[in-house]
């Protein structure tokens, strides 16, 4: 255990900001080390603008099983000095803790297991990508075109408290930018030669806010606006930016087709809608419910625990593994809980036993 710990403590400490390309870039370095280490054969695909992304194979064969681990983490560098890593009372603590660098860490020692085990036949590929944290659009291409060549997906993301639940079914995420064109006029002087552009995004707000759908699931939120140039002025542009989350495909195409074909309220005003489906929900699909099932059975039988499933309102690259109809087992990674926050954490007396879960699916898939 204090292996783990140790190699947890080192990767954490190497900050991995999405938007910090360097600092994911030494990261990637270290993890290439790692896995050409355990014997695998390493990709590093490098980008330019955002950090690279690392393929690691391991074994040989066709229809591997495909592993997901991501790199970058929400935190920007200098936050590892404000929250260092720290271990108090069973759980670690610090930036990127639990999203994901215990899974990157239980993902490495299980390979480190099934090499000294020697009875795992299945070819196993891992990607650790750069860019999850900000919508994966590097390294998406990647992740699909492996997972059309492999028999299943398992996601390296946090599980879902308070159990440490597998997550078998994920919502989808819609982004889209709506911009509003008026006509632009002196407030005091001339208000009726004006169209304000204003007024128009908060009729669209209040309609957008409309769709919400709780007893679906369907949310619709619009979270940045903007407009306007100064107060005795009617405004000639606003803007807003709106987030999208579903739980079905069916529900998506719906909604996707209500905001991208939004119209005006008031005479004179154009509205232009950018965005889209970033990623598809995850659905609950007889190849996910057989492969959870699986790892249920393997908990009950082999490890003494037992394993439960939720639903889960984020996303993660395990959206687009499902969408495409590949088995996909999502949440295998830290038990802990704050995410994306400073009081986020990981309870340690975990991490062997879910690293002995991912051991065997390796093994018995």
């Amino acid at each position: 255990m204090d292996e783990i710990v140790s190699f947890l403590q080192k990767i954490v400490e190497f900050e991995s900001p999405s938007l910090e390309k360097a600092y994911v870039d030494r990261l990637c370095d270290f993890l290439a080390e790692n896995c050409i280490e355990l014997g695998c054969q390493v990709e590093v695909m490098e980008n330019y603008d955002f950090g690279n992304n690392l393929v690691a194979r391991w074994g040989k064969g066709e229809n591997p099983i495909l592993v997901l681990c991501h790199m970058d983490t929400v935190w920007p560098s200098g936050e590892i000095k404000k929250r260092p890593f720290i271990v108090k009372d069973g759980k670690a603590y610090g930036p990127g803790v639990e999203d994901m660098k215990t899974g990157i860490t239980q993902a490495l020692f299980a390979l480190e297991a099934v090499q000294k085990r020697g009875i795992c036949k299945n070819p196993i590929t891992f990607v650790f990508n750069g860019d999850e944290e900000i919508g994966s659009h590097t390294s998406r291409p990647i992740i699909e075109e492996l997972s059309k060549k492999s028999k299943c997906v398992l996601v390296l993301e946090p599980a879902e408290p308070p159990h440490g639940s597998i997550k078998t079914m994920r919502k989808g995420v819609g982004t889209f930018i709506v911009r509003i064109k008026g006509r632009a006029s002196h407030a005091g002087s001339d208000p009726d030669k004006g169209i304000s552009a204003i007024e128009e995004l908060a009729h669209q707000i209040i309609g957008l806010h409309k769709l919400t759908d709780f007893g679906s699931g369907t949310t619709v939120n619009v979270g940045v606006i903007n407009g306007g140039t100064r107060s005795n002025v009617i405004a000639a542009e606003a803007q807003a930016e709106v987030d999208l989350r579903i739980w079905t495909k069916e529900e998506a195409d719906r909604l996707l087709h209500l905001i991208m074909n939004l119209k005006p309220v008031l005479k004179g005003t154009t509205i232009c809608v950018e965005g889209g489906i970033n990623r598809p929900p995850m659905e609950r699909t007889e190849g996910i419910v057989r492969l959870f099932e699986h790892a249920q059975k393997l908990c009950a039988d082999e490890l003494g625990f037992e394993l439960t499933e939720a639903k889960a309102g984020g996303a993660s690259d395990g959206n687009l593994t499902a969408a495409l109809g590949i088995p996909t087992l999502d949440g295998l990674g830290a038990v802990g809980d704050g995410g994306h926050s400073v009081d986020e954490f990981v309870c340690l007396d975990f991490i062997p036993q879910r690293t002995a879960l991912l051991t065997r699916l390796f093994e018995t898939l």
